[in-house]
């Protein structure tokens, strides 16, 4: 009979409590179910990233690195003028990136960037400990994960983008080395002031080379990559110093520095380099004339493919340039009327809103180099307290309140009298004073060539770029005046003139049958008439009826066809007899092409600008090399350059120039002064064997620059201020007497007239006045001299 279980050999199930057994069949649920959901998400995440990985965008360019570099131009010498393109970037390989920027960098942005495979997993979990904890916030991202998203995403928050970020970091870290990677955002990321990367902001900022920066200055610009307008050192100096301290401490517990260069690092007193930095190059026109050069050339790509142009221009020689130009203008300025303040605006009494009132107030005028705005804050007549707009408060008296003279005065119209509120322009002078002035009306400039080859050696186009675009060096067509006679002169040598003829200085007199419309009476600068005078004399004093009579015997078509050999465009050169007077028009740039054919012995040279062109990587793409001078065209034999050196080396010596050699002190000066009818331009064009180059200053709308201005007084000092320094240390040049040229008596003349030197002082050398002259150094026949010996008496 079968015996009944044995209830006591094993405990019963249902001894186990029944809440315990519910909970371990609900773990294990929860664990099944986290399984799946795991499993689950694994699939869907590991199907995402099969479908969208391949749609990644291709980062294996990144591999060569090519940014959008701009557009630089520089001078001869490799000083920067100009930059052209939206971003401002240099691009610098990572073992050029000095370790202090670098570790500035890693110590904030990603200190374990050499240990993470992308996604720095520690960083993450120390941040959100760091946010939940409410201490200061931290980020996650790495460098690779910027990266990512400053060069292939969107700046939009969402969950699609940030998967889309870290699947990038993860083949960013695939493909590319962590050097790579460093070097890409050290070189891509934005830090304010149109600056994309450490290089670029280190010039921004600090005026100087990346190699060059300090723990202190690096820490700065460290600060930038997370908010570049909130931590710009220039417009935020508090929140951008508070952000450079703490960067310095995390240099310190990363180990970068040592505690006592953490200490000298925020010491240190770091000098910024202001929008209105004195120490760059002012060559804006001619760094703009390089831009429209290469654009011709490469079209938009010329603004993103980091081409370097590298110009003729001589940097020192291009600021002395520019600061003698606008001392000249500034100089005339001085004589002028005061127009009276530029705008009147009301000021507060309380100091805090009247802070602010000039604030924006000086927004709408800022300086013009070293022209000056400021706002009376007190003025009476002796003088004035005004306001910049640093809030530095600067006191006029004495000598500076003397420009301002009308609108001190009790009577001063309202549009010009000085009071509380105005807004005026100043100047410091030499002995550190101030002085009270306007912004120029009047324009001027200033152009420099080498005679030998045509190079572009110092350009200004006017007073200030920014001011008035407008080139007018290239742009301004204008009568050249009395700077124009030494053409004329040129054509005479060759029809039988020479530098002893003599030639009538006396009124003169054409009848409207012979002008076929108004009578003509020209007249000398002066209004004085000296009678019989040699051609060398008349052109020194430069005599505009002996200009006439020459042109006048030489024939103005005749003289109008010789007159192109120097470059000169006919059809801008009538041939009349106020030719003579240099009633055409020409540009500064081509009034110095034609002085160069004196300069060089006669051949024209074609003036440039752009030596040569490399890509960001310095490789050579276009190298202009200028022919030996002997290989130009010849405009005008040797010796007719060599007659003509010497009498315009007279005007440089005794004649209207007399100012030139005397200051200069050195014989191998030429050139001629050049005042307009009305004294509407004012020119200066000279040589040194060297160095041609012009001056012009007058209004845009022509009119009267003042009965007593003249090239000898407006244009000439600017033009001795230049070669002043541009000839330091250059040798005396001494002529060589070409061939087919005698000395008679201490005058030159062609070999051929050499035996008419003895009555040359009657004039018997002169040309027929025919337009049929003979060919040049032909002697003009027996027959026309007693003829023209009665023109030139007469």
């Amino acid at each position: 009979m079968p015996q009944p279980p044995d209830r006591t050999s094993s405990p019963p199930t249902s001894s186990m409590p029944r809440a315990v057994r519910w909970l371990l069949l609900g773990f294990t649920w929860i664990l099944g179910l986290g399984a799946a959901a795991t499993l689950t998400g694994a699939l869907a995440i590991g199907l995402g990233l099969a479908v969208a990985y391949p749609n990644l965008p291709d980062v294996s360019d990144l591999a060569d690195y090519r940014p959008k570099l701009p557009l630089r131009v520089y001078s001869a010498e490799g000083a920067l003028l100009g930059e052209f393109g939206e971003e401002r970037r240099n691009l610098t390989p990572i073992q050029d990136i000095p370790p202090v920027m670098t570790n500035a960098v890693l110590a904030i942005e990603d200190a374990r960037f050499f240990q993470h495979g992308g996604v720095d997993y520690k960083g993450v979990l120390r941040a959100a400990l760091a946010n939940l904890g409410r201490v200061k916030s931290q980020g996650a991202s790495t460098i690779t994960m910027q990266v990512a998203r400053n060069v292939y995403l969107s700046s939009e928050k969402t969950f699609t983008r940030k998967i889309y970020e870290i699947l990038l970091t993860f083949k960013l870290e695939h493909l590319l080395t962590k050097n790579q990677i460093l070097e890409i955002y050290m070189n891509q990321i934005y830090l304010g002031n149109r600056a994309y990367g450490f290089a670029a902001a280190a010039e921004t900022y600090f005026g100087k080379p990346l190699k060059s920066i300090s723990i202190a200055e690096a820490a700065m610009l460290a600060g930038l990559p997370k908010a570049p307008s909130a931590y710009n050192p220039i417009s935020n100096p508090k929140r951008a110093r508070i952000r450079q301290l703490y960067i310095i401490d995390r240099m310190l517990e990363n180990g970068f520095i040592t505690a006592e260069e953490a200490t000298a690092a925020k010491q240190e007193d770091l000098k910024l380099r202001s929008s209105t930095d004195s120490t760059r190059i002012h060559a804006e026109y001619v760094a703009e004339m390089a831009r429209q050069l290469i654009y011709a050339q490469y079209g938009p790509e010329a603004y993103t493919r980091g081409l370097n142009v590298y110009t003729t221009l001589n940097a020192g020689e291009q600021e002395t340039a520019y600061t003698a130009l606008r001392k000249g203008i500034m100089d005339y300025e001085r004589r002028q009327h005061y127009r009276g303040p530029e705008r009147f605006v009301s000021l507060p009494s309380a100091s805090e809103e009247t802070e602010d009132a000039i604030d924006d107030a000086l927004a709408n005028h800022p300086d013009n180099g070293n022209v000056l705005a400021a706002v009376v804050l007190e003025v009476n007549a002796k003088k004035i307290l005004a306001a910049r707009a640093d809030g530095e408060q600067i006191e006029i008296t004495g000598e500076g309140l003397k420009p301002a003279q009308s609108g001190l005065s009790e009577k001063a119209p309202p549009n010009i009298k000085l009071r509380r509120g105005a807004v005026i322009r100043v100047v410091q002078t030499p002995k550190k004073t101030w002085e009270i002035t306007q912004l120029p009306e009047v324009e001027g400039a200033f152009v420099a060539i080498d005679p030998r080859s045509g190079a572009i050696r110092a350009l200004v186009g006017g007073f200030d770029f920014d001011k008035n675009k407008f080139n007018h060096v290239t742009q301004a067509w204008r009568q050249p005046g009395s700077a124009f006679k030494p053409f004329i002169y040129s054509a005479a040598l060759e029809k039988g003139f020479t530098p002893a003829t003599v030639i009538n200085d006396a009124p003169l007199f054409f009848s409207a049958g012979v002008t076929g419309g108004q009578p003509w009476e020209p007249k000398n600068y002066d209004g004085k008439y000296d009678g019989p005078m040699t051609m060398r004399a008349g052109l020194a004093r430069s005599k505009n009826v002996v200009s006439i009579r020459i042109l006048q015997a030489v024939g103005p078509k005749n003289g109008q066809d010789w007159v192109t050999r120097f470059g000169f465009e006919a059809d801008k050169h009538p041939p009349y007899l106020t030719m003579a007077l240099g009633a055409g028009s020409v540009t500064p740039m081509q009034l110095a092409s034609a002085y160069a054919v004196f300069a060089n012995g006669g051949y024209r040279v074609n003036p440039y600008l752009i030596a040569r062109v490399t890509d960001h990587k310095g490789r050579i793409l276009s190298d202009f090399q200028p022919p030996a001078v002997t290989d130009n065209p010849r405009a005008i034999e040797p010796r007719n350059a060599f007659i003509m050196n010497s009498m315009l080396q007279e005007v440089a010596r005794s004649g209207t120039a007399a100012r030139a050699q005397a200051t200069l002190k050195r014989p191998d000066i030429y050139g001629k002064t050049g005042t307009t009818n009305d004294a509407v331009d004012a020119w200066f064009a000279g040589f040194q064997p060297t160095l041609a180059a012009v001056t012009w200053i007058g209004y845009d709308t022509p009119r009267n620059l003042g009965s007593r201005e003249t090239g000898g007084g407006l244009s000439l000092p600017v033009w001795i201020s230049f070669m002043e320094k541009a000839l330091k240390g250059v040798p005396v040049a001494e002529p060589t007497v070409p061939a087919g040229v005698v000395n008679v008596s201490g005058e030159w003349f062609y070999e051929e007239y050499a035996r008419n030197a003895g009555v040359a002082s009657l004039g018997m050398e002169s040309a027929t006045p025919t337009d049929g002259a003979p060919a040049p150094g032909t002697p003009p026949p027996p027959e026309e001299r007693n003829r023209i010996l009665d023109l030139f008496r007469n």
